[in-house]
């Protein structure tokens, strides 16, 4: 019988090669089967669902090319959550647990959660506990009140007792002022002790309800957690080696040890599930976006994205067990190396090429910092004063002793070093000069991708020139005002931005044999010199 979510090509593809191993799911390139593949649900979306790619709520779809068991090969197809309401549809993977079977024990469960809540808010709601609430906080008001008024009498008959005492007055007359200041002391004690016992026997009764909503939220809390945990061990996962966990075993290894809500209902993860099932052979996988980007996440539609972090690669780690998986291009030695443009006794400028890191990371790869220890072996400790992107090449600024880092770091946080970068864009802007003021932090689901978010992100200014427009391309040049992690990528394609990627960007628009952004300028003040420098290193582009 035909499994109908199994799709064959449009066209004969027997020429393209087949990868010689799985996609790396965390850093690729679309295989050109993915690509024909992505381009085949476009048109079916667009024909059998009627969506208008301009208008539609964007949503993250996923292509997994499969050999069948008679070696036929073709594509399954998959979104992540649900699409129009619904987690299942004829053309895509199903999900890997189908939350109708849930139904029952999530229904019950939902329902007590839901009563814990009636009984919260009933107590927050109540006459008693409103008129105890506000009843607190008016008598703390008149206590401060009348204990300030209190302070600033005392502190004008002190006044008044000491101009007295710049006269001579008798002891009789002495002994009245400072019984008086006694006085005043104690009635301060009195009126503050009567104020905490008025509060006090409201609060008691307060706090009675306090405990008991207090009990409620970790019952609800409990209940919660239980009913998640219940819900995520029924998400029964496979490998290629026909291993299974469940999503609870699976994140139990990580820091996170508590899936994240939507775990599992990723299409990565939904296309290999199924592809095992069915004793499909995975061939390559790619996961692209349709539609309209998200406020605050930067996706483009029909570009292609690597599996976010928070919730997939502990499952994706598990599941491609026994699959033989392309190596993590960030692992790749491909022997680059910086170049000295200044240096003097007391630091250095490089200029790092794109592609390589610039300090030491997780992954055991070269790196800028490394390298140019090996070019000062005299030097008994070399500081890297700031950094760029492993993407971005340009100049980096490297401090010889700690006395100099910390000058030069202070400079950094006065935001008096300034910085010239140049970079091409993916496509035309009508401003010719500007200035981009977005927050941005990092997302924590997805690092290291940043968002542009009004509330919790951290000030970030650029400014920008147009130098050259050519070829649906843009060659622009950016005055950084602040240091932001991929602050330059982010404003350059967010909306709000500039809306046009910089060219080569895998994060925020497509790729390209590189990121085309160089760090070509930086102008500091020399700590021991005492004279401003500039160093420029131009870029190849």
């Amino acid at each position: 019988m035909r499994d109908i979510k199994f799709h064959n090509f449009y066209n004969d593809v027997s020429q393209i090669s087949l990868p010689q191993k799985f996609t790396y799911p965390f850093c690729y390139t679309p295989h050109p089967l993915c690509v024909l593949a992505k381009n085949i649900v476009m048109d079916y979306l667009s024909t059998n669902y009627n969506i208008d790619f301009q208008h539609f709520d964007g949503k993250m779809f996923g292509v997994l090319i499969v050999k069948d068991k008679n070696e036929n090969l073709g594509f399954l197809a998959a979104f992540s959550g649900n699409f129009q309401d619904s987690d299942n549809h004829e053309y895509f993977v199903p999900p890997i647990y189908n939350n109708v079977d849930a139904l029952n024990f999530l229904t019950q469960g939902e329902k007590k959660v839901s009563e814990i809540s009636n009984k919260i808010l009933q107590i927050e709601k109540s006459e008693d506990y409103i008129y105890l609430k506000n009843k607190y906080l008016e008598l703390k008001k008149e206590s401060e009140k009348e204990i300030e008024n209190y302070k600033i009498l005392m502190q004008k008959s002190k006044q008044q007792r000491d101009n007295l005492r710049l006269n001579k007055i008798s002891l009789s007359d002495l002994e009245k002022l400072l019984n008086e200041s006694r006085f005043q002391k104690a009635e301060l004690k009195r009126i503050k002790k009567r104020w905490e016992l008025e509060l006090e026997n409201i609060k008691i009764k307060l706090d009675n309800y306090s405990v008991e909503i207090e009990n409620l939220k970790a019952q609800r809390k409990t209940l919660s957690s239980d009913l998640q945990t219940k819900l995520f061990d029924k998400y029964l996962i496979y490998n290629a080696l026909n291993q299974i966990k469940t999503l609870t075993e699976i994140f139990s290894q990580t820091s996170q040890q508590i899936p994240p809500s939507g775990a599992g209902d990723c299409a990565a993860p939904k296309l290999l599930q199924y592809a095992y099932l069915q004793h499909y052979t995975p061939i390559a996988m790619a996961e692209f976006w349709v539609g309209n980007s998200p406020k605050t996440i930067l996706r483009r539609h029909g570009n292609f994205y690597p599996a976010c972090v928070a919730k997939c690669r502990p499952i994706l780690n598990f599941m491609l067990q026994g699959l033989n998986i392309e190596p993590n291009p960030l692992q790749k030695n491909n022997f680059l190396t910086i170049e000295i443009v200044y240096n003097d006794d007391y630091l250095v400028v490089i200029s790092k090429p794109a592609g390589l890191q610039s300090v030491p990371g997780k992954l055991d790869v070269d790196c800028a910092y490394n390298q140019a220890k090996k070019m000062f072996p005299n030097v008994e400790n070399l500081f890297i004063v700031h950094r760029l992107d492993m993407a971005t090449s340009g100049l980096i600024i490297m401090a010889k002793s700690k006395e100099i880092y910390q000058k030069l770091q202070f400079q950094f946080k006065n935001k008096t070093v300034k910085k010239r970068y140049i970079a091409l864009l993916d496509g035309k802007i009508k401003a010719t000069k500007g200035e981009i003021n977005l927050p941005i932090c990092c997302n924590p689901d997805d690092r290291p991708r940043q968002i542009v978010d009004f509330k919790f992100g951290k000030p970030a200014v650029t400014r920008y020139e147009v130098s050259q427009i050519y070829d649906n391309k843009t060659r622009i040049i950016f005055y950084p005002q602040t240091g932001r992690t991929h602050q330059l990528r982010v404003h350059s394609a967010h909306p709000l931005g500039l809306n046009c990627p910089i060219l080569g960007d895998a994060l925020y628009g497509k790729p390209a044999e590189r990121m085309f952004l160089h760090a070509e300028v930086i102008t500091f003040f020399h700590p021991v010199f005492l004279c401003e420098i500039s160093v420029e290193k131009l870029a190849d582009f």
